[in-house]
């Protein structure tokens, strides 16, 4: 049975595993197998920089886990910002994704968001629209993908943190 929790320094290695092999396989349409754009996308995504980037209160990272095995990997800022949300290859199209960003949005919405904002992939442009976000404005190109997508979704109100 998959749950989502918060990721540990111990996932780190695992986790970058995961976002690396999600990014290599899966992001084929933004990339197009070009060692330089892999290179740049892949150049922060180690295991130390991962860990970094862990056991922060104000940009939590939170981990799909099935069988001990960490599915997915993903990030969200108190602003709303989703930074990272990465499948493993082996869990894509089993809903892990759309729980992982639905636990994402939970999060923002405890930090205080009012919205989740993201700039996605070709790849996930799709999956975005069909969780409700929008596009915020044209494309742009994008510094590890060819051109990133501005997207926004508002967070109902019933989900915001009461005083």
């Amino acid at each position: 049975m998959m749950h989502i929790r918060d990721a540990r320094l111990e996932d780190a290695a695992a986790a970058c595993a995961v976002i690396r092999r999600s990014i290599i396989e899966l992001c084929v349409l933004d990339h197009h197998h070009d060692p330089a754009i892999l290179e740049r996308w892949l150049a922060n995504k180690t295991p130390a920089q991962v860990a970094g980037w862990m056991g922060r209160a104000d940009h939590p990272v939170l981990v799909a886990i099935e069988d001990g095995a960490i599915l997915a990997v993903g990030a969200v800022r108190a602003s709303g910002e989703v930074t990272l949300n990465y499948v493993s290859p082996d869990a894509r199209f089993r809903g892990v994704s759309r729980a992982l960003l639905a636990a994402l949005e939970q999060r923002a919405s405890a930090l205080g968001a009012e919205r989740c904002w993201l700039n996605s992939t070709e790849t996930a442009r799709r999956f975005y629209r069909s969780a409700g976000y929008v596009d915020e404005g044209p494309p742009k190109p994008g510094y590890r993908a060819d051109v990133v997508y501005p997207m926004i979704k508002r967070l109902p109100p019933d989900s915001q943190p009461t005083n």
